[in-house]
């Protein structure tokens, strides 16, 4: 596996909101750190994180390959989704460290930008370790 083809299956895991494609990019001890401070380690873990990837709709997933190596690499990743449940909604405002968007009750949810930067690390034809960094906001028009 390379950067390229890790990307690849990440953007149609997400687009397709599948924890299986998600699972198949790993190792069976493999982790994703989905910030500096959380790590989810082997395929149940991995799956049961994905999960909330299904509280999104309409994913649309780009990428830009930085840098690549036999073993490894990095790429720069822009995710936009709309969020479709106020469990989702709740999430991501528990893990910005910022204010909720100003909502009243059934104000409809907003749609989400993401942009980060992932590291990830291959043996043989699987991802060993993965790291991402990343931001959230409301998108704007």
């Amino acid at each position: 596996m390379n950067i390229e083809q890790f990307m690849q299956g990440y953007k149609a895991a997400w687009e397709q909101r599948d924890e299986s494609l998600f699972v198949a990019l790993f190792a069976k001890d493999g982790e994703y750190h989905n910030t500096p401070f959380a790590v989810q380690r082997g395929s149940t873990e991995l799956a049961a994180y994905w999960q909330r990837v299904k509280l999104q709709e309409d994913v649309h997933v780009a990428y830009e390959v930085l840098a690549s190596t036999a073993t490894g690499g990095i790429a720069h990743w822009h995710v936009t989704y709309q969020v479709a449940s106020e469990e989702l909604f709740q999430i991501w405002a528990q893990s910005t460290g910022t204010h909720l968007v100003a909502r009243n009750p059934g104000d409809p949810l907003p749609r989400m930008a993401l942009d980060g930067v992932l590291k990830a690390e291959f043996e043989g034809d699987v991802c060993q370790r993965c790291q991402i960094w990343w931001h959230s906001q409301p998108q704007t028009t």
